[in-house]
């Protein structure tokens, strides 16, 4: 303190001590820390974040499409991205570079749109429209933003859509601020994902199951692209080959129609016991939106696939009927008659239900993700496995046992919600532990020989902790076709080109059981959204504003009265 003193009386100490405090700002402006005293950690990266961007072997480029000025609510958020991108960037010591650009700026009207499809086309991100927050009589100003990032790395490239996959809850400032705490909640786990999958040496190698009436054509074309450009795929045939090879990382299983033989289960039994992973997506009744159209109606009935006691085993159990809910996607009705002119209009359609995520990372703030036609399915007491569910239906939902006819005379006649009373029952769940086999005791000696003489010997139980998962919907990863422009995204509505959230359930559940990293895991932040009262943010708005602005200038001016004070009676003394 004496130094201080001593610094403070001399005739330049003031310029000093200004010329310290600018050092002192200069050089953190080349240092990003800051200590995190929020309850859910909102701005501490994950280990695996850190040891991603700490472990990089080249250069990263991010391409930040968000540039100029915003409403507050969206102005947060790029303040959010921008604090984010600094502590990467702080992580891949020079590695990682960020630029942040407009790409519509200064663009003429058709150049512009040609720009904004392009993005689009290539990287999926679409345009948002922002809405600047206005009083009432004020007019309303709207601004075209594209919100996401692009990613290069070497020769690759890859999007980040920061809105893509997210809950909508409306268009009120509540509501577009509650979108935006979710997108922060997120940033983390789009930006480290991207980063990975294009950073990453080797991929995993996932085996699609055929042989049994699985989807394949048209209508897996977005499911089979995935993963032809997420990971390493082969198919394999069930029923031909010998055993499910253990070099396959995981398997999925998309919606049979064929059933199986207890030789075809047990390879795949064996395939899980030897530690393998198994995407399931089963359609346990036959209900098609194809057979609806084309002949008016139909019977729903069981497909008799003959994996019930398999997953049973496992610790789920698919039950034999359909779900309706509430909560659900719309289909055209035609009304009137062709002499006086139909019309077509959009009505809500039961059997299509909109599923809600649960808490897990793999579906944790998702938008609705559309079933058509699904069943529900229970978990069993199974000792040493782990049961979380990932899918459930709204709380109004009910439940139509096996067999049920299925006919356009559901949209002449509105729902009465009295009767969809069935709450949050299950579509999908994880199974996590140590498989014990569903031919344990069961299998003969000529088909344990074939087995080792295929180079997989017969277990009793998984060799180490697996997972699988079980959908008892397989059309969740199915897409329809369109006329015009061919197969459309997983979950898109055909009439309303709504895209649901279908695609980011599927590539979730896929890296879930692909990626040992745990970046996954980061979806599961939980940001709490602390809003400021709108009525009295109006009201006392002058009130505070004069808060903000005078005290400080009052404490500045009481700390001078207080020092000179101090000071001439020091001097006074002496």
């Amino acid at each position: 303190m004496k130094a201080l003193g001593k610094i403070l009386d001399a005739k330049a100490g003031w310029l000093v001590l200004l010329a310290l405090l600018v050092l002192i700002n200069f050089a953190a402006s080349f240092v990003h820390t800051r200590i995190d005293l929020t309850e859910e950690k909102r701005y501490t990266l994950s280990k695996p974040t850190r040891e991603l961007f700490e472990n990089l072997d080249g250069e990263v480029k991010i391409d930040v499409l968000l540039k100029g000025q915003f409403p507050a609510g969206f102005r947060k958020l790029v303040n959010s991205v921008e604090e984010f991108l600094d502590e990467c960037r702080d992580l891949g010591r020079g590695k990682v570079k960020i630029s942040y650009n407009d790409p519509l700026a200064g663009l003429d009207d058709s150049t512009a749109k040609y720009t904004l499809d392009s993005i689009a086309y290539f990287y999926g991100i679409s345009p948002f429209t922002l809405q600047a927050p206005s009083k009432v009589g004020d007019e309303l100003k709207q601004k075209l933003v594209l919100p996401g990032a692009i990613i290069h790395y070497g020769d690759t490239s890859i999007a980040v859509n920061f809105l893509k996959g997210m809950r909508a809850y409306g268009t009120e400032p509540e509501q577009m601020a509650a979108l935006y705490n979710d997108v922060e909640a997120t940033l983390e786990y789009k930006f480290a994902s991207a980063v990975e999958k294009v950073t990453t040496k080797e991929k995993p190698l996932v085996g699609y199951a055929l042989g049994h009436g699985e989807g394949w054509g048209y209508n897996v074309n977005d499911a089979v692209t995935t993963l032809f450009s997420e990971y390493r795929f082969d198919t394999v045939n069930i029923k031909t080959s010998p055993v499910i090879p253990a070099a396959f990382n995981a398997l999925v299983i998309l919606k049979p129609t064929i059933p199986f033989t207890d030789d075809e289960k047990l390879k795949i039994d064996q395939y899980i016991m030897h530690g393998g992973k198994v995407f399931w997506m089963i359609d346990n009744m036959y209900a098609e939106f194809d057979s609806l159209y084309k002949s008016g109606g139909f019977t729903a009935y069981d497909r008799a696939l003959n994996l019930e006691d398999q997953l049973f085993k496992y610790g789920a159990r698919l039950n034999h009927n359909l779900l309706q809910d509430m909560q659900c996607d719309k289909l055209p009705q035609l009304s009137g008659t062709q002499e006086s002119g139909q019309q077509r209009r959009l009505v809500d359609w039961p059997f299509f239900p909109i599923l809600n995520g649960t808490s897990h990372p793999i579906s944790k703030n998702l938008d609705g993700v559309r079933a058509m036609f699904p069943n529900t399915l229970d978990t069993i007491a199974t000792p040493g496995i782990k049961k979380t569910f990932l899918l459930r239906s709204s709380p109004n939902a009910r439940v139509l046992p096996a067999p049920a006819i299925i006919d356009f005379e559901y949209l002449n006649i509105a729902p009465d919600i009295r009767q969809f009373t069935v709450r949050d029952t299950g579509v999908a769940v994880l199974l996590e532990g140590r498989f014990t086999s569903a031919y344990k005791n069961r299998v003969s000696g000529a088909q344990r020989e074939a087995l080792a003489a295929a180079g997989q010997p017969y277990l009793d139980q998984a060799t180490q902790q697996t997972q699988m998962i079980v959908v008892a919907d397989g059309d969740i990863a199915m897409n329809q076709f369109s006329q015009l422009s061919g197969p459309l995204a997983m979950g898109e509505n055909l009439f309303t080109h709504y895209t649901y959230a279908n695609k980011e359930f599927y590539n979730n559940s896929l890296e879930y059981l692909l990626n040992p990293s745990g970046i996954l895991e980061t979806r599961a932040k939980n940001f709490t959204l602390r809003l400021l009262d709108p009525v009295k943010t109006r009201d006392q708005k002058t009130f505070w504003q004069l808060i903000n602005i005078a005290v400080p200038i009052l404490l500045v001016l009481l700390s001078a009265v207080a020092y000179q004070a101090i000071r001439k009676r020091q001097y006074t003394r002496s």
